[in-house]
């Protein structure tokens, strides 16, 4: 789909290179000021002609029409070596892509959730084995949908279109579902199934927290057994984890990230409501209904799924921190073996991706994980780990390589996703 026209296209090519040149020179001061040192790409084993290879391939989608604009980062050995706007972060008024832009993170979202739920298991307060009734007694005596045929067999479908159930009954879960479950996305709770098909589709009340939402969440049918596949949860397992988080913290859970992970972390642009003053930093798709993100009242409802919003350079932070082994500017948030404990695969060959055939991979705590470098056609080391949102950002840590990347994009566009990190990997020259 092309997003500007060939006229502005052709302009815009053209002026928006010279002006990231310009806003690139003040990145350096920018980031230092928030304590995460620069440096050349070659004094930590970088190449500098080929990360320009990232710029290179930005523009290219830009001047496709793939994308609009896009911020770029790159860090090695705690040091960044690239830092670059692209594009255009407002069309209609010409406005460039700036460091410091506000991008909507969707499932982005779900690794903050991560290292919130590992500080509670650090810290005693939680088991992933725990069963989420324990905490929350409406999830006990849960059920699973199934066809109604073969009545013999208890057949639950991948996925189900919510136009056109077919026939079903229900069948008692044979176990609780567990914190381990909710965070790798094997509880069957929402992703998709028969069970998600047959549940309530209300709307969520405009004055719903986390803890107004369990009883509805609860009431589901599940869409398959607990642990028995990997079924992507988008807007609710994980929300329930966060439920969980604010009962044994004793706060909500925007005060528990701002005072546990944002502030330790020097994050000062990630929100679940954007204030009024940084409105303005929003980027705004051409062509695209944004009034349900833009134009709403504060929200009630810390969603642990999708609702934050932040900058690249704030997401930088958090999975430096990650790469770091838990630390970062003399804040520890978790220990080396607890962030090794998030990003390793803990499903075993359960975990095939959103299209069923995906090989070399797992699933951690929110994050995938690179099980085999080269089976699963990654483009990042074994043991790399690192999760995206569905508006385009995407992100991860791989400790082999003491490398993170950051992609913010506001548009999903997998090309784009690609060829970032083949430019990433390809510019490690040691």
């Amino acid at each position: 789909m092309k997003l500007i026209e060939i006229r502005k296209r052709n302009y815009f090519s053209t002026t928006i290179r010279c002006l990231s040149v310009l806003i690139g020179l003040n990145v350096v001061s920018w980031v230092s000021a928030a304590e995460i040192p620069a440096a050349a790409p070659e004094e930590v084993g970088m190449s500098s002609e080929r990360l320009e290879r990232i710029n290179t391939v930005m523009q290219r989608h830009i001047d496709a029409g793939d994308i609009q604009g896009a911020v770029t980062i790159v860090a090695r050995r705690g040091k960044v070596v690239h830092f670059e706007t692209h594009g255009l972060m407002d069309v209609d008024n010409s406005r460039p892509m700036e460091p410091d832009a506000i991008h909507i993170m969707m499932s982005s979202t779900k690794p903050v959730l991560g290292v919130a739920a590992m500080m509670m298991i650090e810290e005693g307060l939680i088991r992933p084995e725990d069963p989420v009734s324990k905490y929350i007694p409406e999830f006990a005596d849960m059920q699973v949908a199934v066809l109604e045929e073969p009545a013999d067999e208890n057949v639950s479908p991948y996925r189900v279109d919510p136009r056109n159930i077919p026939p079903h009954r229900l069948v008692a879960a044979v176990r609780e579902i567990t914190i381990h479950d909710l965070l790798t996305h094997t509880s069957g709770l929402a992703s998709g199934g028969l069970g998600s098909a047959v549940q309530d589709r209300r709307q969520r009340d405009p004055d719903a927290t986390l803890e107004s939402e369990m009883p509805r969440y609860a009431s589901y049918a599940l869409d398959f057994q607990p642990g028995s596949r990997w079924a992507y949860s988008p807007g609710v397992g994980l929300d329930v984890v966060a439920r969980i988080v604010e009962i044994v913290s004793g706060q909500s859970f925007d005060e528990f990230l701002q005072e546990r992970i944002f502030d330790p972390l020097d994050m000062r642009n990630s929100y679940f409501n954007v204030p009024p003053e940084y409105q303005r930093k929003r980027v705004i798709i051409a062509d695209r209904d944004m009034s349900r993100f833009l134009d709403r009242p504060p929200t009630k409802y810390f969603s642990a799924s999708g609702g934050l919003s932040s900058t690249a350079g704030d997401y930088l932070k958090f999975e430096q921190m990650l790469v770091n082994g838990g630390e970062l500017f003399g804040n520890r948030l978790l220990s080396p073996r607890t962030v090794r404990m998030m990003g390793s695969n803990q499903i075993g060959d359960l975990y095939r991706g959103f299209s069923r055939n995906q090989e070399g991979m797992g699933y951690g705590y929110t994050v995938g994980v690179t099980v085999d470098a080269i089976t699963s056609n990654a483009r990042r080391s074994a043991g790399a780990f690192g999760w995206g949102g569905a508006f385009g950002t995407r992100s991860w840590t791989d400790p082999e390589e003491e490398l993170t990347a950051v992609l913010f994009l506001q548009q999903p566009h997998g090309p784009t996703q690609y060829d970032f990190e083949n430019a990433v990997q390809q510019a490690i020259i040691e």
